[in-house]
C-alpha cells in the first residue's frame, strides 16, 4: 500500500507565496536565455520591468530604450532590456 502525505491548505498557501516571490524576483525571466524571444512586444516589456505604459513611453521618448515599429506595433530587443536593467543596478 502506498504511503500518503497530507497537504494542508496552509501548506499550499505557503508554497504559492514562495513560488510567486521567486517568479517576481527582478530578472527572473531575463535569465531564461534559451527560451527567450529576441524581440518583445510592449506589454511583455511592461510586465518584465513592472512599469506602466506611460513609463515605457517616457523611456522611448528620452531614448533610454530603443525600439522598432512594425505596422502599428512596437518591438524591443531583449538584449536592450537586459542592458537597461544592468545599467540601473550598477
Amino acid at each position: 500500500m502506498a504511503a500518503f502525505d497530507l497537504i494542508t491548505k496552509d501548506d499550499l498557501e505557503k508554497f504559492k507565496a514562495e513560488l510567486f516571490a521567486e517568479l517576481k524576483r527582478p530578472g527572473y525571466k531575463l535569465n531564461k536565455k534559451e527560451q527567450q524571444k529576441e524581440w518583445l512586444k510592449s506589454y511583455e516589456v511592461r510586465a518584465l520591468l513592472n512599469i506602466s505604459a506611460g513609463t515605457l513611453a517616457t523611456l522611448r521618448r528620452n531614448e533610454i530604450l530603443r525600439f522598432s515599429k512594425i505596422g502599428g506595433l512596437l518591438y524591443y530587443k531583449h538584449d536592450d532590456i537586459v542592458k537597461l536593467l544592468e545599467g540601473a543596478s550598477s
